[in-house]
């Protein structure tokens, strides 16, 4: 299957650490060159660094930046296109939340959690909308969650906000058809990264190391018909997808890989 991602310039957002990096060694592979958009440059130029090292051809490079600013969004996007001509494909991937009942969770994590997950997916958009509309094409996904399409225990408005994504995504994706733009949203299940794997201090799996013991993976491998958790490469597969030439007439649409945890 002919993807046509080759030479296409990606911005992926949150690309250092988990499902992020699995998503940008994904589009290495189809040869695009890539803008890692990270909080943390020194795990992002990590990763960079590992695709460096796959001497496919293509160049990913790392811009510091903040999503929850739209003026750090509106840099990193200039950056990227004066780098490399124009962006064709933007991954909202970043994303932050920790577990909490409802009623006892600070303030504080409420704002972070819509800030990261909500104004960060509202700010990348806006930022390449313009270039895209003007070239006549583009194509957007953006990572939500099962917790945005039935609520989720313990993720209160993390769910509001993913669910906001996706309604998001629908409303610019009739907006900008006649552009040639598309926009579709990805609902990954649970991906805990491997204890090898570099973690970035922002990231939330920084704090949540611990909460998945074995035990408490065997309890989340119950929820899933498949009966086990994802892994982060399979998330990535469906992002390429979606963001591929081969998936050119499917736009406003959401897909779970999240094992069969919802089928909805």
């Amino acid at each position: 299957m002919e993807l046509g991602l080759s030479e296409k310039t990606v911005i992926i957002t949150g690309g250092g650490s988990n499902i992020g990096r699995a998503i940008v060694h994904a589009f290495a592979e189809e040869r695009s060159n890539i803008v890692i958009a990270e909080l943390d440059p020194a795990q992002g130029q990590r990763v960079a660094d590992e695709v460096a090292a796959l001497s496919s051809g293509n160049r990913a490079m790392v811009v510091a930046t903040d999503v929850t600013s739209h003026e750090s969004v509106n840099a990193m996007v200039e950056v990227a296109a004066a780098e490399f001509g124009g962006v064709d494909v933007l991954v909202n991937n970043a994303g932050w939340t920790i577990d909490r009942l409802f009623l006892e969770k600070p303030r504080e994590e409420w704002e972070r959690e819509v800030q990261v997950n909500l104004w960060g997916a509202i700010n990348c958009i806006h930022a390449v909308l313009p270039g895209m509309v003007e070239r006549q094409g583009g194509s957007i996904v953006c990572l939500s969650s099962d917790a945005g399409r039935m609520g989720e225990y313990r993720e209160a408005v993390y769910s509001a906000c993913k669910a906001g994504v996706i309604a998001l995504s629908k409303s610019i994706a009739r907006e900008t058809g006649r552009y040639g733009l598309r926009l579709n949203c990805v609902c990954p299940g649970l991906v805990v990264p491997p204890e090898e794997e570099t973690i970035s201090e922002t990231s939330m799996w920084h704090q949540m190391r611990g909460v998945f013991t074995p035990e408490a993976r065997e309890r989340a491998v119950r929820a899933y018909p498949l009966r086990r958790m994802a892994e982060a490469r399979e998330i990535a597969n469906a992002v390429v997808f979606l963001a591929s030439d081969a998936a050119g007439f499917i736009t406003g649409q959401t897909l779970s890989v999240s094992g069969g945890y919802t089928m909805a």
